[in-house]
């Protein structure tokens, strides 16, 4: 799946929003991916995020994207995974998403039959 594919959905609130990381100096840069890698390995997963997402660190995000998918919360995880961009990780969960889908809509149409 690529950007254009999404931004068909930017006029229907999708899911998933992309944006381009603050600008910030390598050495800033440097001590607050430092400072998210410690609150991530500290538990706070929610407060590292967003350190990762303002600096744009790719691996802190994936490790986000990851921790997500663990607890069940594969959008979440997908939405960290594209920013990453982790464009392996993303692949996977885009294929069992559209799997849960085309089960969801197959349900759908034989009870629709059925009625």
């Amino acid at each position: 799946m690529d950007k254009k594919t999404l931004e068909k959905f930017d006029d229907q609130n999708a899911f998933i929003k992309v944006s381009t990381p603050a600008p910030v100096d390598g050495a800033s840069k440097a001590a607050l991916n430092r400072k998210g890698n410690q609150l991530y390995n500290d538990g706070k997963v929610e407060e590292a995020r967003r350190v990762f997402m303002t600096t744009g660190y790719s691996d802190g995000l994936s490790r986000v994207g990851d921790y997500y998918k663990s607890k069940g919360r594969p959008l979440e995880a997908l939405r960290m995974y594209w920013i990453a961009p982790d464009k392996a990780k993303a692949q996977i969960l885009i294929e069992s998403l559209s799997g849960v889908l085309k089960s969801l809509i197959k349900e759908d149409t034989m009870e629709f039959k059925n009625d």
